[in-house]
């Protein structure tokens, strides 16, 4: 089991519950964690920009991250969204069992 933590960021509170519900349904995560609005600042086809947006922590593994990757792109609103991954390294064993446990597919 490779635990990950999922990165992205949509620019609104329905948008973030619809992603957040859809990964959760289609087992690509075990947990979304939406966040308290931020300001980001970033370069988009050669302008700076601004927006409010919603951080959302995505708990998954690296089995089940092809799904994370299709279900973002399929529901997120932005052309290119970020999509970062990070490994998790250390954690609560438990824990981590039950984010294996619940991004397994059961058909």
């Amino acid at each position: 089991m490779e635990p990950l933590l999922v990165l992205t960021n949509v620019p609104d509170l329905a948008s973030a519950e619809k992603l957040a519900r859809a990964l959760i349904e289609s087992r690509a995560a075990a947990c979304v964690n939406l966040l308290a609005g931020c300001r980001s600042i970033y370069r988009w086809q050669g302008a700076v920009e601004t927006a409010g947006e919603i951080p959302l922590l995505i708990k998954t593994t690296a089995a089940a991250y092809a799904e994370v990757e299709t279900v973002v792109r399929a529901q997120h609103p932005y052309a290119v969204p970020e999509l970062i991954a990070v490994p998790i390294t250390h954690g609560l064993p438990a824990y981590l069992e039950w984010v294996a446990k619940e991004t397994e597919k059961h058909d």
